[in-house]
């Protein structure tokens, strides 16, 4: 049997994003960026005359303009700091730098400069980034409404203006303004921004829909049920600006302990100046002793045993697909111990496939004259599901028919005449108007088998007669099964499944890639609250999303991972690393770098501490020459450089692959 073919179809519109680049790279000039790049600018100028041997009034003006430039700013906070009685290692580190410069180590004060107002910059930049993108969430809900009075009038309102018992119309295609419950009218509504779900979901009257979700082909009049400040929507800026203000708080290991340092560094050199002048110790000897102690005992060694290994290490990652944000994310991502996963669109690639043709028996037609009345019928449709049969069709290379009398009702399916014959394709409930013969009791146990396993099952209808079923499910990325089982491996605990999916094709997807641990049907508060249940048995989380609903969790976890391809833009700015290229194997790759970043740090933290101690020992109980402790100081400083710069190397990545130590 034939089915009739077409000679041309309808142009579809190319579906186009915006670059990860724009989302990701992309933002305004801060004035801590300019300040950051003028510094460095005349670093770069004062150290290329000072090798070029030009004369020190060259210089000397150059690296004294590159304090001034990226010093001022955390010179101020230091200072302010201490009208509160704080110490701080920036206004210890300018001090630090000023120090070396009036002992004729400008170039040395000038890089930990630099280095300071590259970090202030850095942290400014994500800091405005997290706060802007949290603001543009509120723009997926619309600006207006059509409030209904009670005499059926329409009333194009300010969205914000609606109160609860409001009773609003949504037409076709329009984002529905409003949490609420349906009163009339029935529809499938997109609502994967709030739920995650990868299909539209059919509301009926009594239905519960989101603000920010988006109607499809029906109308609704939906009642207000909630205020706006209880939005779904608005709850998910709420708990991202919470958990983002939370996490700010997290440092680098050596920034904890800065404080104590820092005053303890004072006190000693104000003591080394003090005390031997009260017992008539020479002035220049002393100050010459104390100036050595503050140049031996300044952190500059301390600061480049942590950051480069975790800059480095952010290098190799991003030359490898992953963003990681900061040093502090670089660290945290080594600490990981339980991996919790999103569903749609990290561990699925978020779009139906045709899994399934099952043709019902005594039908008289193929699998593939099944596939091709279906895609024949469902290509006038703008239903996911109505893609993914197309699409099916075209892969298979099978003619597709054309269709006449085309019409579509929310929640049932389309239906078209092909050719002679009529041919419905939708819900399983075109089966419930279907005379109950063997046909349809086939018909019936193959929609059961499929829902049982998570699937979505497509009931064809030719002449009003069942014909066959097609199942489509989500498509799971290739490498989500290898994935979780080199997370297993790494943090000794099989990761979790948060889904605001149903629990039948959480429950599959679970089985096909090894995941135990599943929770379906979450919102996204639901999701942060299993974030913190993790946190209190004590497990440091990491959770990996892609949409809107998962800012929530990706904020509340110690490291949010967002996918980079498909990400929303919230997702993105939320999160503290990208899978630019959205390869999940990469993810275990990037926690066994982070882990062996920290154990060069450890090991440069003991080389820098073993030179301070004994430097220290040597100026406070003998005689250390400046010129030699100054060398001693710069020495160490070098050879943490250096170790650090060894994570920059391929092999680095490549160890991270196997599961080897550095």
């Amino acid at each position: 049997m034939s089915v009739p073919s077409t000679l041309s179809e309808p142009t579809v519109a190319p579906v186009t994003t915006r670059p990860l680049g724009s989302r990701v790279r992309g933002f305004m000039v801060l004035p801590e960026i300019r300040w950051a790049a003028l510094a460095t600018m005349l670093f770069a100028l004062g150290g290329v005359a000072q090798l070029t041997g030009a004369p020190a009034f060259v210089w000397w003006p150059l690296y004294l303009a590159c304090y001034a430039a990226g010093g001022w700013e955390p010179g101020l906070a230091g200072l302010t700091a201490l009208r509160v009685k704080t110490l701080d290692v920036d206004l210890l580190m300018i001090v630090a730098a000023l120090v070396a410069a009036g002992i004729g180590q400008v170039f040395d004060g000038a890089l930990l400069i630099v280095i300071f107002a590259t970090s202030g910059a850095l942290e400014a930049v994500a800091t405005k980034r997290t706060a802007d993108s949290v603001r543009q969430l509120l723009d997926i809900t619309p600006d207006e409404a059509v409030r209904l009075g009670a005499d059926g009038s329409e009333e194009v309102i300010e969205a914000a203006e609606l109160a609860v018992g409001d009773v609003v119309l949504v037409r076709p295609g329009e984002r529905i303004p409003a949490d609420g419950a349906v009163l009339g009218g029935t529809s499938e509504v997109d609502q994967a921004t709030i739920t995650g779900e990868p299909l539209p979901v059919l509301k009926e009257l009594g239905d519960e829909v989101f603000a920010g979700t988006i109607n499809g082909t029906g109308a609704l009049r939906v009642r207000v049920n909630r205020d706006a400040s209880e939005w779904v929507v608005a709850r998910i800026v709420a708990l991202v600006e919470e958990a983002s203000a939370t996490k700010a708080k997290t440092q680098l290991f050596i920034e904890k302990v800065e404080q104590r340092y820092s005053i303890g560094m004072v006190t000693v050199t104000l003591a080394l100046f003090a005390v031997p002048l009260l017992v008539g110790a020479d002035l220049s000897t002393t100050l010459l002793r104390a100036m050595t102690f503050m140049i031996v005992a300044s952190p500059c060694a301390v600061v480049l045993a942590t950051m480069p290994p975790l800059l480095s290490a952010i290098a190799n990652a991003g030359r490898h697909g992953v963003l990681v944000k900061s040093a502090v994310v670089m660290e945290q991502l080594g600490l990981t111990d339980v991996v919790a996963f999103d569903k749609t669109g990290t561990l699925t690639q978020g779009t139906p496939r045709v899994a399934g043709i099952h043709v019902i028996d005594g039908s008289g037609i193929s699998a593939t004259e099944l596939l091709a009345f279906a895609a024949a019928a469902e290509r006038l449709s703008e239903h996911p599901l109505a893609a993914a049969i197309v699409s099916a069709a075209r892969a298979r290379g099978i003619g597709i028919g054309h269709a006449e009398d085309f019409s579509s009702t929310p929640g049932r399916g389309v239906r078209a005449v092909v050719g002679t014959r009529v041919v419905r394709v939708g819900a399983p409930t075109l089966l419930d108007n279907i005379d109950p013969d063997r046909s349809s009791r086939h018909a019936q146990r193959l929609v059961a088998d499929a829902e049982r396993s998570g699937a979505t099952a497509v009931v064809v209808l030719i002449d009003d007669a069942p014909a066959g079923v097609l199942v489509l499910s989500d498509r799971l990325r290739p490498q989500a099964r290898d994935t979780v089982a080199a997370l297993t491996a790494i943090t000794g605990r099989s990761p979790v499944l948060l889904t605001g999916d149903n629990a039948g094709a959480a429950q599959r997807l679970g089985g096909e890639v090894g995941i135990t641990d599943i929770r379906a049907r979450l919102l996204p508060h639901d999701k942060v609250t299993a974030v913190a249940e993790l946190h209190a048995a004590g497990r440091h989380v990491l959770t990996v999303g892609d949409g809107i609903n998962d800012s929530g969790m990706l904020a509340a976890a110690d490291t949010g991972v967002s996918m980079g391809r498909h990400g929303s833009d919230l997702a993105l700015e939320t999160a503290d690393a990208v899978l630019v290229r959205d390869d999940l194997t990469a993810l275990s790759k990037v926690i066994q770098l982070s882990r062996q970043a920290r154990r060069v740090v450890v090991a440069n933290l003991i080389i820098a501490a073993s030179v301070i101690t004994a430097l220290v020992a040597w100026d406070l109980l003998g005689h250390l020459p400046l010129p030699l402790g100054v060398a001693g100081h710069e020495s160490s400083t070098v050879i943490v450089g250096l170790n650090g710069l060894r994570l920059l190397r391929k092999n680095a990545w490549r160890r991270a692959g196997s599961g080897r130590r550095s």
